[in-house]
């Protein structure tokens, strides 16, 4: 019956979203003059907020995805995600794919069309993207066929099938628009059609880069691809590009974790149960790296013991494989470094991005350190990326002692930073690789889509995550999960194909260790 009743779902996703707490984005579709009908705009918005505002959540769930990237621990209670335990997905993101058709038939104009047309294509790839890296064979070319086709148990498809689908509809979208014109709904970039090109070449980028394994396959031509988006593509230019959802002071719209009088009331913040992990503050401190006095607030004991705010050992990271008792001795005893203030105090701290002009620069590097791509050395992209990032976070922190502990950043120490000793490549190919996913991962911090920091952990092994066999809540707890388990509304609803692909990949058993395709 769940099944049979997500055909009569067209808008309902959309409109749900659109309803509480919504005001600022619901302004830029209102129109006195007409009735509140559904638009191409408003399914627009409602999926663009899918893709930025719905992934990245408020108050504790924001946090979740942080658990599992091991940037802190959690201190309320034993959670799975910071100790590794992997259960079931949801195709929810999958839902929203029902809006597109619709929002491109609202069009009124071909340039609109073209526009929404793009859109859409983005959407899936987007949406397919987040959904296989989590499980790997994915209802593709059949799924949201159930209005148009009364597909109601769509076959999956191979993960390699469903990625040469994302890099063909993404390609599609870049040039649908290239035609477009700026259209309504769009909260991110005010539906201008520029940005979402390059927003789009850059995430196929991102696509590639995860393919990295895969650069022998003739079908999937990886690195052909790469080097004719880089030579013949616009791409995201600075920050200012990133896909990103900004805050404000109207309740409900403030930044995740703002615990102010017109914010959330965050329980939350209030209760201190968050430390950040030596994960996160052990490279910062190692290399002298200011971004970890605007990302932190010192340990109470410390500063009491003598040392400065401004001192890099007032930070003490805890490791967040530790025991759960251990972290709580450790907790009470307040000698750690918590999440600085202005993540707290500020009701519209930072834009939060899905995907960054930061993500774009390191991909670069990477794919110059393997050898990919000629032109600019790998260093070049690989300072854009630390510089963008820092210059992000100076833009966005009022000029408080509190919010960067009198070790503020000025263009002179961001300019010098990425070439200093330590920080700029070095090494082999495989230690320059390990240098540029550590500083994605730096710059990453309370950022990027949801699981990336673990997915880049899965991908490259960097940058270090300790396997505690004695917390470890995998089973075997001798190494880390891989995968989430498919939905169970699938083996439900969907349970013959949903077996086939669980028997293709993994011999029949739907295993949180099961390597995807996308990994051998």
């Amino acid at each position: 019956m769940k099944r049979i009743l997500l055909k009569y779902m067209l808008v309902l996703p959309t409109l749900v979203i659109l309803t509480p707490g919504c005001k600022k984005f619901d302004d830029i579709n209102s129109n006195p003059d007409k009735t509140g009908e559904v638009s191409s705009s408003i399914l627009a918005t409602g999926m663009i907020l899918n893709m930025t505002r719905a992934d990245i959540s408020t108050q504790k769930a924001f946090m979740q995805p942080f658990l599992l990237g091991k940037y802190i621990t959690w201190g309320e209670g034993q959670e799975s995600f910071q100790y590794n335990k992997l259960t079931r997905a949801d195709f929810g993101r999958l839902t929203q794919l029902r809006n597109i058709a619709p929002m491109e038939k609202y069009a009124t104009s071909d340039a609109l069309k073209k526009s929404y047309q793009a859109l859409g294509h983005f959407i899936r790839a987007w949406q397919f993207f987040q959904a296989s890296m989590q499980v790997g064979d994915l209802p593709y070319k059949e799924s949201v066929k159930a209005e148009t086709e009364n597909i109601l148990q769509p076959k999956y498809d191979s993960q390699k099938v469903v990625f040469q689908g994302i890099l063909d509809e993404l390609d599609l979208a870049n040039q649908l628009f290239s035609e477009g014109a700026t259209f309504d709904g769009d909260p991110i970039y005010a539906g201008k059609t520029d940005n979402w090109r390059r927003l789009t070449n850059s995430f196929e980028l991102h696509v590639l880069i995860n393919l990295y394994k895969k650069t022998g396959d003739a079908d999937l031509k990886v690195i052909e691809r790469f080097k004719d988006i880089l030579a013949n593509r616009p791409l995201m230019r600075d920050y200012k590009d990133n896909f990103a959802l900004a805050y404000n002071n109207i309740a409900g719209q403030n930044y995740p974790w703002s615990d102010v009088p017109a914010g959330s009331g965050n329980s939350f913040v209030k209760s201190n149960y968050t430390m950040l992990s030596n994960t996160l503050l052990g490279p910062l401190r190692t290399l002298k790296d200011k971004r970890l006095f605007y990302y932190a607030k010192p340990s109470p004991v410390k500063v009491a013991g003598g040392l400065s705010e401004s001192d890099y050992n007032a930070y003490p990271g805890v490791e967040p494989s530790d025991a759960f008792s251990a972290l709580q001795t450790r907790r009470v005893g307040k000698d750690y470094a918590d999440l600085n203030n202005r993540y707290v105090q500020l009701v519209n701290a930072e834009a939060v991005s899905v995907f960054s002009y930061w993500d774009l620069q390191f991909i670069l590097a990477e794919a110059a350190v393997r050898g990919w791509i000629t032109g600019p050395a790998a260093q070049t992209y690989y300072a854009a990326g630390i510089s963008s990032s820092m210059n992000f976070i100076v833009s966005n922190t009022p000029d408080l002692m509190d919010y960067h502990h009198n070790m503020k950043m000025d263009a002179t120490y961001i300019s010098a930073f990425p070439g200093t000793a330590g920080v700029a490549l070095a090494g082999t190919n495989e230690e320059q690789i390990s240098q540029i996913i550590t500083q994605k991962y730096l710059a990453n911090f309370l950022h990027g889509s949801k699981y990336g920091a673990w997915y880049e952990n899965r991908r490259t092994g960097y940058p270090n995550f300790i396997l505690n066999s004695t917390t470890n809540l995998n089973a075997p707890t001798t190494q880390f999960p891989l995968r989430w388990m498919y939905p169970s509304n699938e083996l439900d609803y969907n349970s013959a194909n949903v077996s086939a692909a669980i028997q293709s990949q993994f011999g029949g058993n739907d295993d949180v260790n099961g390597m995807m395709w996308l990994l051998k």
